[in-house]
């Protein structure tokens, strides 16, 4: 039996003062990334993740324009090809204690148009649900279908370096059968925005083309619940969400707050962390891991964003001996992982 501490253990230490970590990484001298686009006045961008390319199209006419909840996901983003290539990789720590599994439910927040992370994951776990603005949703169908063949192809070669051929292809049937016992449903607080209605408005994306568990589901963190956003299988204990990864999405002091609500109503669908009585083993009694990447841009924002994480959550910054060159001190970019406090249900 597995516990979160071991992976927990491996992480680093703890972070436990906003001020003290927000001085500790602003202080460091930090590559000048611009905004963090990959090219934001293209119409597609082509990106690599372990030596496949994927070619993802953007949309610069929504990000220029005003358009009312935001408009920085209709590009692709410097961090995300190095999150997705980090977090498929079968040495990742998620991995190699058994957070990650070919049954795990994951859940993205702000996934924008590209779908990439949910490319280069989904065919490795149960489960992806990807979540963002409603205006997403067309982008990152497209984005999904255009790349299922790269997709495939990178998770196969991937495979190899996994376990031996019979566990291989025991998670191989298991991945065959998952995509119709699943169910995504997301539930809505009411609001003046609100047409009306409890009909279900998750989407499923890639069916047919081998990715049949990525779902796709509008989800707002001012009017929406994410309490009700939920996945469910034909296995009993199969509620709530192993992992929670956000890529890049906090930048604004403003949206700090319901981001970190959604966090956590989102991990309140599971236990919280109780340090050595968590099992990775357990189903639906194991705590949601959050993943928390991010560019470095303005301390502020980040203090702000830590501050009101450590109400709620415990935090680990992910140490550079787990991370790759690309993401490790220095680069500018930032891994955390969070679990929900005991203190906080």
């Amino acid at each position: 039996m597995r516990s979160l501490d071991v992976l927990l253990a491996r992480v680093g230490e703890e972070v436990v003062d906003a001020d003290e970590e927000s001085f500790l990484l602003f202080a460091r001298d930090i590559p000048s990334q611009n905004l963090g686009f990959i090219d934001a006045s293209a119409s597609t961008v082509e990106v690599s993740v372990h030596g496949h390319e994927f070619s993802i199209m953007q949309s610069p006419g929504v990000l220029a324009s005003r358009r009312a909840g935001g408009t920085t996901g209709a590009v692709l983003w410097k961090i995300s090809p190095l999150l997705a290539e980090w977090i498929s990789a079968p040495q990742n720590l998620l991995r190699t204690e058994g957070v990650l599994t070919p049954s795990s439910a994951v859940v993205e927040l702000g996934c924008g148009i590209s779908g990439l992370i949910a490319l280069c994951l989904a065919p490795s776990v149960g489960t992806y649900v990807a979540t963002d603005q409603d205006y997403v949703s067309r982008w990152f169908r497209s984005n999904v279908e255009a790349n299922a063949t790269a997709a495939l192809r990178l998770s196969e070669d991937l495979h190899r370096f996994q376990e031996n051929d019979h566990q291989s292809s025991r998670n191989r049937r298991h991945r065959e059968k998952r995509g119709s016992k699943l169910k995504v449903s997301v539930g809505k607080k009411t609001s003046r925005n609100e047409k009306g209605g409890d009909e279900d408005s998750h989407e499923k994306i890639g069916g047919g083309l081998g990715l049949d568990n990525i779902f796709f589901t509008p989800l707002d963190w001012e009017l929406d619940d994410p309490s009700t956003l939920s996945v469910s299988t034909t296995e009993p204990d199969r509620t709530g969400f192993d992992v929670l990864i956000s890529c890049d999405c906090i930048y604004n002091e403003a949206l700090i707050p319901p981001f970190v609500r959604t966090c956590v109503d989102i991990c309140r669908m599971r236990p919280a962390y109780q340090s050595t009585q968590d099992s990775l083993d357990g189903g639906e009694h194991r705590p949601t891991v959050c993943l928390i990447a991010q560019q470095q841009r303005s301390p502020e924002v980040f203090e702000s964003w830590l501050r009101e994480t450590l109400r709620f959550f415990r935090v680990w910054r992910v140490i550079d001996d787990a991370l790759p060159e690309a993401l490790r001190s220095g680069s500018g970019y930032l891994i955390h992982l969070l679990v929900l406090r005991e203190e906080s249900t």
